[in-house]
């Protein structure tokens, strides 16, 4: 008899366990469990914030508990069609060294900028890492450094040129052996096939700001690329670069197999099986198997430039359940997570009851409010004064302590501590301490007064109702429902809710929320390029950018630019710090408090270099 079904006849129907079956044979695992029809927990205000915490934690511990009990101790969590089981090799004696990963995402493509979504997938960034080496990468420091290039392009080494009529130069070298998986050479005419691709407008994907400043691309020789810009541009370095934003710029694509296809059939371009199953690369990894929904196997590359990996094959799952992933982490069926999705709960949890691993925890990124701008709705969120009503309304302390553990810090500024700029920027940011009073006081003042019901309401008694959407990223979930239930005790009836995974795809809904959207974004220095006006997801636009609260002010967008084009760091500062000031004013951007990102690596794992957006030295990956 089958774990599975042993499971059934002890806990009856009232949990439903679903597995999925790889093409590769006896291979199956756990893709989400939930109750039955009938059984599920809304997603909206709770009667007390331990009402979230507890039914997370009946979740993870009913898996559990069904699997420990149906299937004994010693039983991994992935069952096979005969009852057999599939964990990793703890001890790496197998002839193949193989790592089981997971990500809190379901890519459609390997080329992660190539997934269609309005929001950037969990985890898809890491597997083109994996699949896809750049010229450069980025290591643990956030430093530059060459992959497929020679060099990477510094005023020092001559490859960085600030022409005296302000525009600039930067030269990349391919390194001399740089091949595709299938042996075909990578040349300059990728790189520039690649930018051509990147900039199309017929092509719904994210492009990366920087691209306004390039005035063009040029293949010198086979291995030699040059890029004029028509101003200085701060991250001219960090084009052809990976781990460096959270979209590709200029990343390589092999003009020798999709150029064809580009010049006759766009429209079916970004449905070519290349994308996945058929995906040829330059990086450590070939792609052995791509199922949608379910995972990417990868197998090492013996052409690799750097060498040949140490881990033969990695298994990437798309699992769109936390505490799937979490059950199967402490089961030893996985070995490590990729990207971002994980809370401070779940790092308390794993560090108690997993001493197999390791949970590692850096700052990064910051929990916001994006208002909307066009055609809101309510209209009064248009007034600045009932945002900074919103502002002084919420305990974003107490969302410090109920939600990250007290392990963060409230988001004053922009940037996080942890910004090389913080310490010359943060004393120019507005803050807003909870405080009730003043928050009525504005509300009052914008023509809102309570009804007897103690919400509020306009002059002709219509009620001031507000919608909060979230995506499914576990910290802003819990973040969006905590901040409804305080509006709403304050007097502003606000709901809560999560837009589906299925939904995500429909980038004119995802653009055109009513009222907030809350979402866990970067928030570095280079970041703000994200927020011109120039990137509202418009009708325009196909509903692509990445400006989400569609904030278009001149005055912004002139502080933004001159900061990405300003070199000198003391005049470029200066502007940071009016930008840091026009955000906490106009609240364009509404911070609540700063995140971390997350990983869980098994013990088994060593030399091992990852972070949430960046992996690096992949070729010296290894087990024990």
């Amino acid at each position: 008899m089958s774990c599975a079904t042993r499971a059934a006849m002890r806990f009856g129907s009232s949990l439903e366990m679903v597995y999925f079956r790889s093409r590769s044979p006896g291979r199956w695992w756990l893709v989400s469990s939930r109750p039955r029809s009938g059984s599920e927990m809304p997603f909206g205000r709770r009667d007390s914030k331990s009402t979230s915490r507890v039914t997370r934690a009946i979740g993870v511990g009913l898996v559990a508990v069904v699997l420990a009990v149906a299937c004994g101790p010693a039983q991994p969590a992935f069952p096979g069609a005969d009852g057999a089981t599939q964990p990793s090799d703890p001890s790496g004696a197998g002839s193949t060294k193989r790592v089981n990963a997971a990500i809190f995402g379901e890519p459609t493509s390997v080329i992660a900028r190539m997934n269609t979504a309005q929001v950037s997938i969990p985890g898809a960034g890491a597997i083109e890492q994996l699949a896809n080496a750049a010229l450069s990468d980025t290591d643990g420091e956030g430093k530059l450094r060459p992959q497929l290039a020679e060099a990477v392009p510094t005023t020092e080494n001559g490859l960085w040129q600030l022409l005296p009529d302000g525009r600039m130069e930067t030269t990349w070298r391919i390194r001399e052996g740089a091949v595709w998986h299938d042996g075909t050479p990578v040349t300059s005419a990728d790189l520039v096939f690649a930018t051509t691709v990147d900039q199309d407008a017929d092509l719904p994907i994210l492009r990366n700001i920087g691209y306004q400043s390039v005035e063009s691309v040029e293949a010198v020789d086979q291995r030699t690329v040059t890029v004029r810009w028509s101003r200085p541009y701060i991250d001219a370095d960090s084009m052809f670069a990976q781990g460096s934003g959270s979209t590709g710029f200029g990343l390589p694509l092999p003009r020798h197999l999709l150029e064809e296809t580009y010049a006759s059939d766009k429209a079916n371009f970004l449905a070519l099986p290349y994308w996945s199953q058929e995906f040829v690369g330059t990086g450590a990894y070939t792609v052995r198997e791509f199922v949608p929904g379910s995972h990417v196997l990868l197998q090492a590359n013996d052409r690799y430039t750097s060498g040949r990996p140490k881990i033969d094959e990695i298994d990437v799952r798309f699992i769109l359940d936390i505490n799937v992933i979490v059950t199967n982490l402490l089961a030893g069926s996985i070995d490590m997570t990729l990207g971002r999705g994980f809370s401070i709960e779940n790092v308390i949890q794993v560090r108690n009851q997993w001493p197999d691993g390791i949970t590692e925890v850096n700052p990064r990124s910051w929990i916001v409010i994006h208002p909307q701008f066009m055609d809101p709705t309510p209209g009064v969120l248009s007034d600045v004064r009932f945002r900074r009503a919103l502002m002084y309304a919420t305990d974003r302390q107490q969302l410090v302590d109920s939600l990250q553990a007290g392990l963060s810090s409230v988001a004053d500024a922009y940037l996080a501590p942890g910004e090389p700029e913080y310490p010359e920027v943060e004393d120019a940011a507005v803050r807003y301490k909870y405080d009730p009073r003043q928050a009525t006081q504005l509300i009052e003042e914008v023509g809102y007064s309570k009804g007897p019901d103690g919400l509020y309401r306009d002059a002709v008694g219509q009620r001031l109702s507000l919608e909060m959407r979230t995506y499914g990223v576990r910290v802003s979930d819990d973040a969006t429902v905590s901040i409804a239930d305080a509006w709403t005790r304050f007097g502003l009836s606000t709901e809560p809710l999560r837009v589906s995974p299925q939904r995500i795809s429909d980038r004119e809904y995802m653009a055109t929320f009513p009222t907030f959207l809350m979402y866990r974004q970067p928030n570095t220095a280079s970041d703000l390029a994200r927020t011109r006006g120039a990137l509202a997801p418009t009708p325009e636009t196909r509903f692509v950018g990445s400006n989400y609260a569609r904030y278009v002010n001149p005055e912004y967008d002139s502080l933004v630019d001159r900061f990405l084009t300003t070199i000198p760091r003391p005049e470029r500062i200066q502007v940071l710090r009016q930008i840091i000031r026009h955000i906490s004013e106009n609240l364009n951007l509404m911070g609540l408090f700063y995140d971390v990102e997350i990983g869980f690596l098994n013990n088994r794992l060593q030399n091992v270099k990852a972070r949430e957006n960046r992996l690096w030295d992949i070729q010296e990956w290894d087990t024990r």
